[in-house]
């Protein structure tokens, strides 16, 4: 019913940037963004539905949520990149409700690798 397809991962320097993208087909109340780093459980980033956003402390301040609905994209950009973001993202889509919570959610993309080295 949903579909999710994430890009824009890569190798950075501490301190840079990235844009992850995450294209969407079907019907989607919540959309959020998650990582998983090894030896870790999987984090919650941001998320976003149709009047507001939740976030994680641990990013708050340097990453954004976005949506343009006009290209059925969902967008984490990433700013001051540390070594301790290094983690495989996936965009997730929810049909009912909105949370951090990774179990709530139906649908999941393949996942883009994120690297930050010193």
């Amino acid at each position: 019913q949903v579909q999710l397809v994430e890009s824009g991962g890569g190798s950075v320097q501490a301190g840079g940037s990235l844009r992850l993208s995450c294209v969407v087909s079907g019907y989607t109340y919540c959309m959020g963004w998650f990582r998983h780093a090894p030896g870790k459980e999987r984090e919650g980033v941001e998320a976003i539905d149709t009047v507001g956003g939740f976030y994680a402390d641990s990013v708050k301040g340097r990453f954004t949520i976005s949506q343009d609905n006009a290209k059925n994209t969902l967008y984490l950009q990433m700013n001051s990149l540390k070594p301790e973001d290094t983690a495989m993202y996936y965009c997730a889509a929810d049909q009912r409700r909105c949370s951090l919570t990774a179990y709530n959610y139906d649908y999941w993309g393949q996942g883009t690798q994120v690297t930050v080295s010193s």
